[in-house]
């Protein structure tokens, strides 16, 4: 009786065991690949599954993982694992040279992100998926980079990383991966290329703050040329507009001068219409004017009397006779 219990108890145990052995829950974007008697069988979808504990067995895949040391240095792991993660994942590769076209060497990391879309390409297609990552991509990179010279590599970036990307991504796509992109972290050119374009750089700045300043210098001295040319184009404007109301006022001044002699001989000539003398009388009064310019001198000391002086008198006399004709009439 005792024995008989203790048969029931191990099959309820054993009933038990397997009741939770076939039992696997898989998580949202993981997938489990199930080979029953070591041959393809299942892909467990995420949630509750049901397995044969005693024949289905999951089939593992190498993963591969960055973990960084306490020396602060990153080194990679390598384990296996039954679940199959169908998130976009990230692969950091390990610093490496490369030489370029001009053969310089240069180090080079690179990052690549990559998804694995057919889980069981995946796992039958290649024997270690991380690991033909890995080596797939550093052919790649040296091959890319040996087509292009140094000034090329350290500006093309973009180009590299989209090559690496097409490249990859057709190689890799019969292992059931999607490469997404590829970057590049860091290119790094020996020590003496480095100080080397260190000073080209510095000699371009220095170039370009000559080029400024000279450019600035020249610009000044245009607009300041520019500056004294207007200044003396307005200068020489209002000196002409001056000169000109100059000439113009001294103009009518002349005019205004002949005007008022040409009445005042006018009314001579009027008043002295009744002798009929005009010309005389002129005559006499342009020849007072010449004497007495000549007397006017500082250092005239002798005042002679022209020899025609007799006919200025006698003019004189004959305007004082009528002017008092007049003033009796």
């Amino acid at each position: 009786m005792g024995f008989f219990v203790f048969l029931i108890v191990i099959f309820l145990f054993f009933m038990m065991f397997a009741l939770v052995a076939s039992v696997k829950i898989v998580r949202q974007a993981q997938v489990i690949i199930i080979e029953k008697l070591g041959v393809f069988h299942a892909i467990l979808r995420p949630g509750w599954n049901w397995i044969n504990p005693i024949f289905d067995r999951p089939k593992e895949l190498a993963i591969k993982k960055t973990v960084r040391g306490m020396n602060g240095e990153s080194y990679s792991i390598i384990s296996m694992t039954p679940i199959i993660d169908l998130r976009e994942s990230v692969f950091d590769f390990p610093r490496q040279n490369v030489i370029t076209k001009d053969n310089v060497t240069i180090s080079i990391n690179a990052l690549l992100y990559y998804q694995i879309v057919d889980p069981k390409r995946a796992v039958y297609e290649i024997e270690n998926l991380p690991e033909a990552i890995e080596k797939l991509t550093q052919t790649t990179l040296r091959n890319v980079i040996g087509e292009m010279d140094l000034d090329t590599t350290l500006v093309s970036r973009d180009t590299i990383n989209t090559k690496l990307r097409a490249i990859l991504d057709e190689a890799t796509n019969k292992w059931g991966v999607k490469v997404n992109r590829v970057e590049l972290q860091d290119i790094i050119p020996p020590r003496e290329i480095q100080n080397s374009m260190e000073k080209q750089m510095k000699a371009e700045r220095d170039k370009r703050a000559a080029i400024l300043e000279a450019e600035g210098q020249k610009q000044s001295a245009i607009l300041q040329a520019e500056g004294m040319q207007q200044s003396q184009i307005k200068k020489a404007e209002g000196e002409k507009q001056a000169a000109i109301l100059i000439a113009e006022g001294k103009a009518e001044a002349r005019i205004k001068e002949a005007q008022g002699e040409s009445n005042a001989i006018k009314q001579v000539i009027d008043a002295l219409a009744t002798k009929g003398q005009p010309d005389k009388y002129l005559i006499a009064m342009k020849y007072l004017e010449t004497l007495k310019g000549i007397s006017s001198g500082q250092n005239n000391k002798v005042v002679y009397m022209p020899y025609e002086a007799t006919g200025v008198l006698s003019s004189i006399d004959g305007i004082k006779e009528m002017l008092q004709h007049g003033s009796s009439k």
